[in-house]
């Protein structure tokens, strides 16, 4: 039996969503009283999109607004009165910002967004919107020249995206084969104006920064009104091409337009065109380097030669190389003349030594006691038993009367019997004399 929603009933009701079950449920006014209770509580807030609806009711009015960058919509109301003040009525395809509130009907139990106020976004908006953001990215180092990556001088293949068979796609295919034939590109045709010109680009450049095979990668639109250029200012997007490991170009638009995109690029080109020059070398230009760099190795080989040619003369003309014997000559002069001077110095030091030698032969001979033999002396020795003298008899003590002796004389030797000592000490010391 259902129950009520007096205060005595509702206490015994569950406290929570959770703590009901098929035994105790809730009344459906109470979950829609406090489904609208949390909504309600939610603040209003500010929203920006577009407006693809409008009809008015009376004294009330309804729109459905769309994301600026996804396919995302949702319906609002609002009293007249709030479209009334707008200085410029509010159509179809007007860009807004609205103060936004969620409301929940109880007696239906729909959920509404009530619009308090809407304000078209001008031009003026959208520019200094741009720049806040573009200053806030430069902050953070985005921009910073030591981010940027260098293009290949010759990219193998080129990632071009650009709009469905648009002029800009024409003038970057076609230019590009004009200055170098054999490039090669892979094109990925998407929206680049709109609420899916965004997600399109994303994974138009996540699909190429991903290919080993692009060596450079193209983001191309022709020119168009500062709306239609949004995408390109788009923070997820210009924070997407910060991230890519390959170099990216921007050329979007003409000289005097200047998206986000074209600040975090690794390389801005003005148009499609001014890409296309900027991404590839011209042939025309290569094969004249070539030329001219052939012209100037053969200058400069033909002067080499001709300084190692003269070089090569100027020795063959010295006196050495022209009369290499005269070298020789006078070398082998030099050496015989050296020849006679160490025969000379070796024959006069030969005379001086055997000089030498004789000298000190003589002196030698002097000092031998052989000599003092010869002129008259002996050596008197006590006799061994072998009959031959060995200790020296330098005193009469040593040979007493009857000792044999051995006298040693300058030819031969005599046997002896010593008679003692002489009596005369006289004698014996004129003798020492």
């Amino acid at each position: 039996m259902p129950r009520g929603s007096s205060p005595e009933e509702e206490s015994t009701l569950p406290a929570t969503a959770s703590e009901t079950s098929p035994e105790n449920p809730w009344p459906l006014q109470l979950l829609s009283r406090k489904l609208k209770t949390h909504i309600e509580r939610a603040p209003a807030a500010w929203i920006e999109g577009q407006v693809i609806e409008l009809n008015r009711r009376g004294s009330s009015a309804f729109v459905t607004l769309r994301d600026t960058d996804a396919e995302i919509s949702l319906p609002a109301s609002l009293w007249s009165n709030v479209l009334d003040r707008q200085k410029v009525p509010l159509e179809r395809g007007s860009r807004v910002v609205a103060l936004v509130k969620p409301e929940f009907w109880l007696k239906t139990g729909r959920l509404n967004m009530s619009i308090k106020d809407i304000r078209p976004v001008g031009l003026g908006d959208l520019l200094a919107r741009i720049e806040r953001l573009r200053q806030a990215l430069a902050a953070e180092g985005l921009f910073s020249e030591s981010r940027k990556k260098r293009l290949p001088l010759l990219p193998h293949r080129i990632g071009l995206i650009t709009g469905r068979d648009s002029d800009a796609k024409k003038d970057v295919l076609r230019n590009a084969a004009l200055r170098w034939p054999a490039v090669e590109f892979a094109v990925r045709e998407v929206a680049v104006q709109g609420v899916t010109a965004v997600s399109q680009i994303l994974a138009a450049l996540k699909e190429f920064d991903a290919d080993p095979h692009v060596d450079v990668i193209v983001i191309a639109r022709g020119g168009g009104a500062l709306e239609d250029l949004l995408p390109f200012s788009n923070e997820e997007l210009v924070r997407a091409v910060s991230a890519t490991t390959t170099p990216v170009v921007s050329a979007i638009g003409h000289e005097a337009d200047h998206p986000i995109l074209d600040d975090v690029a690794d390389l801005r080109a003005s148009t499609p065109t001014d890409a296309a020059k900027r991404i590839v070398p011209d042939v025309a230009e290569e094969l004249a380097r070539v030329r001219q760099a052939r012209e100037q190795l053969h200058r400069s080989v033909g002067r080499l030669v001709d300084r190692e040619t003269d070089r090569l003369h100027a020795l063959r003309s010295r006196p050495v190389l022209a009369s290499p014997e005269g070298m020789v000559t006078a070398r082998e002069e030099d050496v015989e003349r050296l020849r006679r001077h160490a025969h000379t110095a070796v024959s006069s030091a030969v005379v001086r030594a055997l000089d030498q030698v004789h000298h000190l032969r003589a002196q030698v001979r002097a000092l031998s006691p052989q000599k003092t033999l010869d002129r008259g002396y002996a050596v008197v020795q006590l006799a061994g038993a072998d009959g031959l003298g060995h200790d020296v008899v330098r005193s009469p003590e040593q040979a007493p009367g009857g000792t044999e002796l051995t006298l040693r004389l300058a030819e031969g030797r005599l046997a002896a019997v010593s008679s003692g000592a002489a009596g005369h000490p006289s004698n014996h010391q004129q003798n020492e004399d």
